[in-house]
């Protein structure tokens, strides 16, 4: 009977029975839930927003390796063929010019 507001006292007096309890308690944890919620779609926005960035530079890391491949698969092909042929004068200049390289390092390690 209480609860329904025939019990002794004013008609809208629910302090007694306990139900302005309850809605406070109740307005609390919805706050708290709301106050959680805002956290979580912060957070979750962060996540997409990072993901996409990402996703872009996972992309742009593909490209840059596409092209490098490219390149590397075009040096290997002029070596081979540069093996195949009997281009031994462009081979022994190679030669020399590596061998003068590896001498120019070594000088300037060794002054060091």
């Amino acid at each position: 009977m209480r609860r329904a507001g025939l019990a002794e006292g004013p008609p809208g007096n629910y302090v007694a029975s306990g139900y302005s309890v309850y809605e406070e308690e109740n307005e609390h944890l919805q706050e708290g839930l709301r106050a959680k919620v805002t956290a979580l779609k912060s957070l979750s926005i962060d996540i997409g927003t990072e993901v996409k960035y990402q996703n872009n530079m996972l992309g742009d890391m593909d490209s840059d390796f596409d092209s490098t491949g490219g390149l590397l698969g075009a040096t290997i092909g002029r070596v081979k063929q540069l093996s195949r042929g009997s281009q031994t004068k462009l081979l022994c200049y190679m030669l020399l010019f590596c061998c003068f390289v590896f001498f120019v390092l070594y000088w300037f390690i060794k002054l060091r």
